[in-house]
């Protein structure tokens, strides 16, 4: 594959933190688009950037994926024009299609404590799961996050967790009573395994249980308690936050929690319960008691 390509793929890994998901996605945006292209980047132009968007909507992709192959072709040629591969920047003109809001979807609180509840048993794969879960719902974390938690980020005395989000920004969250109590259960378990790997969540070898893993297993639960729809690792965040939300949290410390930089990208969560909003309204709102 061609060199600049691989010098970019280093600068996303070393320079931006991206984790391996992401730096995979642009890989794979790049490289579609360079053979779309069939010519050096160092030649594209914006015509090229256009014909190869307007042959991602016409093989029917979702304004989603042509926002984000729009996006990988933004900062690869940033990138070029930064290091001095390219005199201009083609790409600084293109526009991404206005994309479709969707609300996340959440977890009722019921659902969510029947999924908590569901690993049981004895040994290593119930202890784990049920750990994996509950750190979910209870810190909020990306699939990314926990898949990435190393065993000296986890600080049970102090009921806190060390996070490595996005950009390779850290910040430090609390873990709820139940959590600590599953993980202190689980960490029983894996030390019987006699495991050394720094990792703090491991799978059935003993290395490092992958995002593709933590999927698995919300996948796997939700499925036996019968809960309709895709349910995966970011539905237990969203209920995290709507959760959060509605037990009267403050919108910028949800933010905080998340690891959002931007409260626009939290405010999606004051829109997923009104019902709940009219009730505290008329709970709280002297006018609204007196009918």
């Amino acid at each position: 594959m061609n060199k600049l390509v691989e010098k970019f793929i280093r600068y996303l890994e070393a320079e931006r933190g991206f984790s391996n998901h992401t730096v995979r996605a642009y890989r794979k945006d790049i490289e579609d688009f360079l053979r779309h292209i069939k010519i050096e980047p160092q030649k594209a132009d914006l015509m090229d950037i256009r014909g190869f968007i307007a042959s991602q909507i016409k093989k029917g992709l979702t304004k989603t994926s042509v926002s984000r192959q729009i996006s990988s072709i933004r900062t690869f040629f940033k990138f070029l024009y930064r290091e001095g591969y390219v005199k201009t920047n083609p790409a600084k003109l293109v526009s991404s299609p206005k994309s479709e809001r969707h609300l996340p979807k959440f977890l009722s609180v019921d659902d969510t404590f029947s999924l908590m509840e569901k690993p049981d048993g004895i040994g290593f794969i119930p202890a784990r799961d049920k750990a994996v879960l509950e750190l979910l719902y209870s810190s909020g974390l990306r699939v990314s996050e926990l898949a990435g938690l190393n065993i000296e980020d986890l600080n049970i005395k102090e009921g806190l967790i060390i996070v490595h989000g996005k950009g390779r920004k850290e910040r430090i969250l609390p873990i709820g009573s139940k959590a600590i109590d599953a993980i202190k259960t689980y960490l029983v378990e894996r030390l019987l395994t006699k495991k050394k790997e720094k990792a703090l969540f491991l799978n059935r070898l003993g290395t490092r249980l992958t995002d593709r893993g933590v999927r698995r297993i919300v996948v796997k639960y939700s499925k036996a308690i019968q809960i309709k729809g895709n349910v995966g690792p970011h539905t237990l965040r969203h209920s995290f936050a709507s959760h959060m939300l509605q037990g009267g949290a403050d919108l910028r410390v949800i933010q905080e929690l998340l690891g959002h930089k931007s409260l626009s990208t939290t405010q999606k969560y004051t829109h997923l319960d009104v019902k709940h909003l009219v009730d505290v309204y008329d709970k709280a709102h002297p006018l609204a008691r007196n009918k």
